[in-house]
Protein backbone atom coordinates (compact mmCIF):
# COMPACT_ATOMS: atom_id res chain seq x y z
CA UNK A 1 0.00 0.00 0.00
CA UNK A 2 1.12 3.32 -0.90
CA UNK A 3 2.43 5.28 2.20
CA UNK A 4 -0.04 7.24 3.81
CA UNK A 5 2.49 9.92 5.04
CA UNK A 6 5.43 12.35 3.17
CA UNK A 7 8.88 11.92 3.72
CA UNK A 8 9.85 14.47 6.48
CA UNK A 9 13.19 16.43 7.42
CA UNK A 10 16.50 14.79 7.34
CA UNK A 11 17.29 13.19 10.75
CA UNK A 12 19.53 14.50 13.26
CA UNK A 13 22.15 12.01 14.67
CA UNK A 14 20.20 11.67 18.43
CA UNK A 15 17.67 10.63 16.41
CA UNK A 16 19.79 8.12 13.72
CA UNK A 17 21.13 6.76 17.07
CA UNK A 18 17.60 6.37 18.28
CA UNK A 19 15.66 4.62 15.73
CA UNK A 20 18.65 2.77 13.99
CA UNK A 21 17.13 -1.12 14.65
CA UNK A 22 14.21 0.77 12.14
CA UNK A 23 16.56 2.00 9.88
CA UNK A 24 18.00 -2.02 8.82
CA UNK A 25 13.89 -2.79 8.62
CA UNK A 26 13.30 -3.78 4.50
CA UNK A 27 10.17 -1.58 3.96
CA UNK A 28 11.11 1.02 6.49
CA UNK A 29 14.57 2.43 6.89
CA UNK A 30 15.88 5.84 6.86
CA UNK A 31 12.71 7.00 4.35
CA UNK A 32 10.26 5.14 6.25
CA UNK A 33 11.72 6.86 9.25
CA UNK A 34 11.55 9.97 7.98
CA UNK A 35 7.64 9.55 7.41
CA UNK A 36 6.80 8.38 11.12
CA UNK A 37 8.82 11.65 12.13
CA UNK A 38 6.44 14.01 9.89
CA UNK A 39 2.82 11.99 10.79
CA UNK A 40 0.70 13.15 12.81
CA UNK A 41 -1.68 10.70 14.89
CA UNK A 42 -4.32 10.73 17.22
CA UNK A 43 -5.01 8.04 19.65
CA UNK A 44 -8.38 7.83 21.21
CA UNK A 45 -8.23 6.63 24.77
CA UNK A 46 -5.26 6.17 27.15
CA UNK A 47 -6.58 2.62 28.93
CA UNK A 48 -5.79 -0.63 28.02
CA UNK A 49 -5.44 -0.22 24.45
CA UNK A 50 -4.29 3.06 23.86
CA UNK A 51 -1.31 2.36 26.93
CA UNK A 52 0.66 0.33 24.51
CA UNK A 53 -0.01 2.17 21.67
CA UNK A 54 0.89 5.73 22.94
CA UNK A 55 3.87 3.79 23.84
CA UNK A 56 5.41 1.96 20.78
CA UNK A 57 4.32 4.92 18.56
CA UNK A 58 6.53 7.20 20.55
CA UNK A 59 8.99 4.74 20.39
CA UNK A 60 8.68 4.23 16.83
CA UNK A 61 8.96 8.06 16.58
CA UNK A 62 5.83 9.70 15.49
CA UNK A 63 6.36 12.93 14.85
CA UNK A 64 3.00 14.59 16.52
CA UNK A 65 0.46 12.18 18.79
CA UNK A 66 -2.97 13.49 19.67
CA UNK A 67 -4.13 11.81 22.81
CA UNK A 68 -8.08 12.43 24.42
CA UNK A 69 -9.10 10.34 27.45
CA UNK A 70 -11.66 12.27 29.53
CA UNK A 71 -11.41 9.69 32.60
CA UNK A 72 -8.92 9.46 35.98
CA UNK A 73 -6.35 6.83 36.36
CA UNK A 74 -8.16 4.05 38.70
CA UNK A 75 -6.24 1.58 40.60
CA UNK A 76 -8.14 -1.21 38.53
CA UNK A 77 -6.55 0.62 35.70
CA UNK A 78 -3.38 -0.79 36.79
CA UNK A 79 -3.99 -4.15 35.80
CA UNK A 80 -3.13 -3.76 32.06
CA UNK A 81 -3.05 0.30 31.46
CA UNK A 82 0.96 -0.08 31.92
CA UNK A 83 1.42 3.66 30.42
CA UNK A 84 0.33 4.51 34.40
CA UNK A 85 1.65 4.27 37.75
CA UNK A 86 0.10 4.29 41.18
CA UNK A 87 1.78 7.64 41.66
CA UNK A 88 -0.56 8.80 38.79
CA UNK A 89 -3.84 7.66 40.37
CA UNK A 90 -7.01 9.94 40.54
CA UNK A 91 -4.42 12.08 37.24
CA UNK A 92 -5.78 12.44 34.11
CA UNK A 93 -4.99 9.68 32.18
CA UNK A 94 -4.25 12.26 29.31
CA UNK A 95 -1.91 14.01 31.53
CA UNK A 96 -0.50 10.68 33.08
CA UNK A 97 -0.10 9.67 29.11
CA UNK A 98 1.35 12.47 27.91
CA UNK A 99 4.04 12.79 30.99
CA UNK A 100 4.97 8.67 29.81
CA UNK A 101 5.59 9.53 26.80
CA UNK A 102 7.41 12.01 26.84
CA UNK A 103 9.82 10.11 29.64
CA UNK A 104 10.50 8.06 27.06
CA UNK A 105 11.20 9.89 23.91
CA UNK A 106 11.34 13.72 23.72
CA UNK A 107 12.07 14.35 20.41
CA UNK A 108 8.41 13.69 19.80
CA UNK A 109 5.41 16.11 20.60
CA UNK A 110 2.17 15.07 22.47
CA UNK A 111 -0.94 16.99 22.92
CA UNK A 112 -3.37 16.03 25.94
CA UNK A 113 -7.19 16.47 25.52
CA UNK A 114 -8.70 15.89 29.06
CA UNK A 115 -12.66 15.37 27.07
CA UNK A 116 -14.94 13.04 25.90
CA UNK A 117 -14.95 12.99 22.68
CA UNK A 118 -18.81 13.83 21.04
CA UNK A 119 -20.89 15.32 18.60
CA UNK A 120 -19.38 18.66 19.53
CA UNK A 121 -15.61 18.16 19.48
CA UNK A 122 -15.58 15.14 17.16
CA UNK A 123 -14.23 16.54 14.10
CA UNK A 124 -11.85 19.60 15.77
CA UNK A 125 -10.24 16.90 17.44
CA UNK A 126 -9.48 14.41 14.51
CA UNK A 127 -9.12 16.68 11.93
CA UNK A 128 -5.77 17.27 10.84
CA UNK A 129 -3.95 13.75 11.78
CA UNK A 130 -2.77 11.50 9.04
CA UNK A 131 -4.88 8.97 10.98
CA UNK A 132 -6.63 7.74 14.30
CA UNK A 133 -6.06 4.60 16.47
CA UNK A 134 -9.55 3.80 18.47
CA UNK A 135 -8.73 2.15 21.80
CA UNK A 136 -12.30 3.39 23.22
CA UNK A 137 -14.03 0.51 24.89
CA UNK A 138 -18.18 1.46 23.78
CA UNK A 139 -19.61 0.92 20.82
CA UNK A 140 -21.12 4.74 21.25
CA UNK A 141 -17.87 6.48 20.56
CA UNK A 142 -16.68 3.91 18.25
CA UNK A 143 -19.49 4.62 15.63
CA UNK A 144 -18.72 8.36 16.14
CA UNK A 145 -14.48 8.18 15.58
CA UNK A 146 -15.56 5.38 12.60
CA UNK A 147 -18.32 7.38 11.32
CA UNK A 148 -16.74 11.11 11.56
CA UNK A 149 -12.93 9.45 10.13
CA UNK A 150 -14.92 8.13 6.88
CA UNK A 151 -16.48 11.34 6.21
CA UNK A 152 -13.08 12.89 6.62
CA UNK A 153 -11.62 10.67 4.46
CA UNK A 154 -9.29 9.11 7.38
CA UNK A 155 -7.69 5.62 8.10
CA UNK A 156 -8.68 4.00 11.76
CA UNK A 157 -6.90 1.32 12.95
CA UNK A 158 -9.89 -0.30 15.29
CA UNK A 159 -9.57 -3.45 17.62
CA UNK A 160 -11.87 -4.92 20.81
CA UNK A 161 -10.95 -7.12 23.49
CA UNK A 162 -13.05 -8.95 26.48
CA UNK A 163 -11.96 -11.27 28.68
CA UNK A 164 -9.75 -13.49 26.17
CA UNK A 165 -11.01 -12.77 23.27
CA UNK A 166 -10.09 -10.03 20.41
CA UNK A 167 -10.80 -8.15 16.94
CA UNK A 168 -8.33 -5.68 15.29
CA UNK A 169 -8.79 -4.31 12.06
CA UNK A 170 -8.11 -1.65 9.93
CA UNK A 171 -10.51 1.27 8.31
CA UNK A 172 -9.88 2.59 4.87
CA UNK A 173 -12.05 5.22 3.64
CA UNK A 174 -12.05 6.73 0.25
CA UNK A 175 -10.24 8.27 -1.57
CA UNK A 176 -7.74 6.26 -0.17
CA UNK A 177 -8.58 3.34 -1.51
CA UNK A 178 -11.50 2.64 -4.19
CA UNK A 179 -14.96 2.81 -3.53
CA UNK A 180 -15.53 -1.24 -3.49
CA UNK A 181 -12.56 -1.51 -0.85
CA UNK A 182 -13.29 0.84 1.85
CA UNK A 183 -14.76 0.06 4.70
CA UNK A 184 -15.75 1.23 8.40
CA UNK A 185 -17.17 0.19 11.51
CA UNK A 186 -20.55 0.01 10.29
CA UNK A 187 -19.37 -2.99 7.65
CA UNK A 188 -18.67 -5.02 10.78
CA UNK A 189 -21.18 -3.90 12.85
CA UNK A 190 -24.06 -2.44 11.02
CA UNK A 191 -26.39 -1.61 13.69
CA UNK A 192 -25.98 -0.63 17.22
CA UNK A 193 -25.83 -4.21 19.58
CA UNK A 194 -27.97 -4.01 22.59
CA UNK A 195 -26.13 -3.43 26.00
CA UNK A 196 -26.39 -6.53 27.10
CA UNK A 197 -24.73 -8.06 24.45
CA UNK A 198 -21.70 -6.18 24.41
CA UNK A 199 -20.73 -6.17 27.96
CA UNK A 200 -17.43 -3.73 28.66
CA UNK A 201 -14.08 -5.00 30.39
CA UNK A 202 -15.13 -3.30 33.59
CA UNK A 203 -18.06 -5.51 33.57
CA UNK A 204 -16.94 -8.95 32.24
CA UNK A 205 -13.28 -8.49 32.78
CA UNK A 206 -10.21 -8.75 30.24
CA UNK A 207 -7.01 -10.78 30.67
CA UNK A 208 -4.34 -7.91 31.43
CA UNK A 209 -1.71 -8.94 28.92
CA UNK A 210 -4.20 -9.28 25.80
CA UNK A 211 -4.60 -5.38 25.55
CA UNK A 212 -1.02 -5.44 25.72
CA UNK A 213 -0.61 -7.80 22.81
CA UNK A 214 -3.37 -6.22 20.60
CA UNK A 215 -2.10 -2.47 21.39
CA UNK A 216 1.29 -3.58 19.93
CA UNK A 217 -1.32 -5.06 16.88
CA UNK A 218 -2.96 -1.74 16.50
CA UNK A 219 0.68 0.36 16.95
CA UNK A 220 2.21 -1.83 13.95
CA UNK A 221 -0.85 -1.26 11.60
CA UNK A 222 -0.43 2.67 12.41
CA UNK A 223 3.56 1.88 11.11
CA UNK A 224 2.92 0.34 8.51
CA UNK A 225 0.66 2.58 7.38
CA UNK A 226 2.64 5.62 7.64
CA UNK A 227 5.65 4.25 6.04
CA UNK A 228 3.75 2.31 3.29
CA UNK A 229 5.93 -1.64 4.69
CA UNK A 230 4.04 -4.70 4.73
CA UNK A 231 0.66 -5.10 4.57
CA UNK A 232 -2.00 -3.81 6.82
CA UNK A 233 -5.49 -5.15 7.32
CA UNK A 234 -7.41 -3.57 5.15
CA UNK A 235 -10.66 -5.58 4.32
CA UNK A 236 -9.61 -8.27 6.76
CA UNK A 237 -10.72 -8.72 10.27
CA UNK A 238 -7.89 -10.45 12.68
CA UNK A 239 -9.61 -12.44 15.50
CA UNK A 240 -7.32 -13.47 18.24
CA UNK A 241 -7.79 -16.41 21.09
CA UNK A 242 -6.03 -15.75 23.60
CA UNK A 243 -7.02 -18.85 25.99
CA UNK A 244 -6.26 -21.14 22.88
CA UNK A 245 -3.19 -18.77 21.55
CA UNK A 246 -5.26 -18.99 17.97
CA UNK A 247 -5.23 -16.22 15.39
CA UNK A 248 -7.98 -16.68 12.71
CA UNK A 249 -8.90 -13.80 9.92
CA UNK A 250 -12.32 -13.32 8.45
CA UNK A 251 -12.64 -10.96 5.03
CA UNK A 252 -14.45 -7.61 5.74
CA UNK A 253 -16.33 -6.18 2.32
CA UNK A 254 -18.52 -3.34 1.95
CA UNK A 255 -22.00 -3.47 2.72
CA UNK A 256 -24.85 -3.14 -0.59
CA UNK A 257 -25.89 0.47 -0.82
CA UNK A 258 -28.93 0.62 1.16
CA UNK A 259 -27.96 -2.86 3.47
CA UNK A 260 -28.38 -0.39 6.56
CA UNK A 261 -32.05 1.20 5.76
CA UNK A 262 -33.25 -2.15 4.33
CA UNK A 263 -32.08 -4.05 7.57
CA UNK A 264 -35.56 -5.51 9.35
CA UNK A 265 -36.11 -3.69 12.42
CA UNK A 266 -36.44 -5.35 16.22
CA UNK A 267 -39.76 -7.24 16.22
CA UNK A 268 -40.12 -6.29 20.02
CA UNK A 269 -38.69 -3.24 21.91
CA UNK A 270 -36.25 -4.11 24.61
CA UNK A 271 -37.46 -5.83 27.98
CA UNK A 272 -38.18 -3.35 30.86
CA UNK A 273 -37.88 -3.84 34.30
CA UNK A 274 -38.35 -1.83 37.47
CA UNK A 275 -35.07 -0.52 38.91
CA UNK A 276 -34.56 -0.71 42.97
CA UNK A 277 -31.84 1.35 44.34
CA UNK A 278 -29.01 0.57 46.99
CA UNK A 279 -30.80 2.67 49.50
CA UNK A 280 -34.51 0.65 48.80
CA UNK A 281 -32.75 -2.39 48.79
CA UNK A 282 -31.51 -2.25 52.11
CA UNK A 283 -34.95 -0.89 53.58
CA UNK A 284 -36.42 -3.68 52.31
CA UNK A 285 -33.66 -6.53 52.45
CA UNK A 286 -35.42 -9.12 54.71
CA UNK A 287 -38.63 -8.99 51.98
CA UNK A 288 -36.47 -9.81 49.01
CA UNK A 289 -34.29 -12.24 47.42
CA UNK A 290 -30.98 -11.15 46.05
CA UNK A 291 -29.49 -13.15 42.56
CA UNK A 292 -26.26 -11.70 41.86
CA UNK A 293 -25.00 -12.78 38.81
CA UNK A 294 -21.34 -11.80 38.71
CA UNK A 295 -18.87 -14.63 38.13
CA UNK A 296 -17.01 -16.72 41.00
CA UNK A 297 -14.14 -14.62 41.48
CA UNK A 298 -16.15 -11.28 41.56
CA UNK A 299 -18.31 -12.52 43.86
CA UNK A 300 -15.16 -13.59 46.09
CA UNK A 301 -14.91 -10.10 46.72
CA UNK A 302 -18.05 -9.56 48.82
CA UNK A 303 -21.71 -10.22 48.22
CA UNK A 304 -24.89 -8.14 49.74
CA UNK A 305 -25.47 -10.66 52.92
CA UNK A 306 -28.08 -13.49 51.95
CA UNK A 307 -27.50 -13.11 48.17
CA UNK A 308 -27.92 -16.48 45.74
CA UNK A 309 -24.36 -15.88 44.09
CA UNK A 310 -24.95 -17.82 40.65
CA UNK A 311 -23.30 -16.64 37.69
CA UNK A 312 -24.75 -15.22 34.40
CA UNK A 313 -24.32 -18.59 32.15
CA UNK A 314 -25.66 -20.52 34.50
CA UNK A 315 -28.76 -19.05 35.06
CA UNK A 316 -29.20 -18.74 31.18
CA UNK A 317 -29.12 -22.79 31.44
CA UNK A 318 -32.21 -22.69 33.54
CA UNK A 319 -35.34 -24.20 32.11
CA UNK A 320 -37.85 -23.54 35.37
CA UNK A 321 -37.38 -21.30 38.66
CA UNK A 322 -36.91 -24.02 41.06
CA UNK A 323 -33.80 -22.75 41.94
CA UNK A 324 -35.48 -19.45 43.24
CA UNK A 325 -37.55 -18.73 46.38
CA UNK A 326 -41.06 -17.47 46.12
CA UNK A 327 -41.58 -13.69 45.74
CA UNK A 328 -39.74 -10.47 44.66
CA UNK A 329 -36.46 -11.15 43.15
CA UNK A 330 -33.62 -8.18 42.90
CA UNK A 331 -31.07 -8.76 40.10
CA UNK A 332 -27.95 -7.27 40.06
CA UNK A 333 -24.10 -8.00 38.53
CA UNK A 334 -21.39 -5.45 38.63
CA UNK A 335 -23.01 -2.45 36.91
CA UNK A 336 -25.79 -4.17 35.15
CA UNK A 337 -26.10 -5.15 31.59
CA UNK A 338 -25.61 -8.99 32.94
CA UNK A 339 -28.50 -8.72 35.26
CA UNK A 340 -30.91 -7.61 32.23
CA UNK A 341 -30.03 -10.33 30.48
CA UNK A 342 -30.22 -12.46 33.21
CA UNK A 343 -33.76 -11.13 34.26
CA UNK A 344 -34.94 -11.48 30.53
CA UNK A 345 -34.13 -15.15 30.66
CA UNK A 346 -36.13 -15.58 34.50
CA UNK A 347 -38.91 -13.26 32.97
CA UNK A 348 -38.90 -16.11 30.17
CA UNK A 349 -39.41 -19.10 32.40
CA UNK A 350 -42.49 -16.76 34.15
CA UNK A 351 -41.11 -14.80 37.20
CA UNK A 352 -43.55 -11.99 37.53
CA UNK A 353 -41.95 -9.57 40.02
CA UNK A 354 -38.31 -9.05 39.17
CA UNK A 355 -36.38 -6.30 39.37
CA UNK A 356 -32.88 -4.55 39.05
CA UNK A 357 -30.24 -3.09 41.48
CA UNK A 358 -29.70 0.33 40.32
CA UNK A 359 -25.81 1.01 39.57
CA UNK A 360 -25.07 -2.69 40.56
CA UNK A 361 -22.92 -3.77 42.79
CA UNK A 362 -20.65 -0.89 41.90
CA UNK A 363 -23.57 1.10 43.70
CA UNK A 364 -24.06 -1.07 46.67
CA UNK A 365 -20.49 -0.64 47.64
CA UNK A 366 -19.82 3.13 47.38
CA UNK A 367 -23.61 4.14 49.29
CA UNK A 368 -24.19 0.99 51.40
CA UNK A 369 -21.31 -0.98 52.23
CA UNK A 370 -18.03 0.09 51.92
CA UNK A 371 -16.12 -3.12 53.11
CA UNK A 372 -16.58 -4.55 50.24
CA UNK A 373 -13.92 -4.49 47.44
CA UNK A 374 -14.42 -1.78 44.93
CA UNK A 375 -13.21 -2.97 41.20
Amino acid sequence: MKPLVEIGPELDADALARYSRHLLVPGIGIEGQRRLANASVCVVGAGGLGSPVLLYLAAAGVGSITVIDHDVVDLSNLQRQVLHRTQDLGEPKALSAARAVVDLNPLIKITPLISELNDDNVVDVLSGHDLVIDGTDNFATRYLVGDTCADLGMPVVWAAVLRFDAQIATFMPEPLVAAEDATSLRDLFPMLPPPEATPSCSDAGVLGMLTGQVGSIMAGEAIKLITGAGEPLVGRVLLLDSASMRMREVPLRPRPVGAVASAPKATSAPERFDAITPAELAAQRDAVTVLDVREPGEHALGLIDGAHAIPLDEVLTWEDLGALPDGPLVVTCKLGPRARRAATHLRSLGHADLSLLSGGMVAWTEEIDPSLIRY
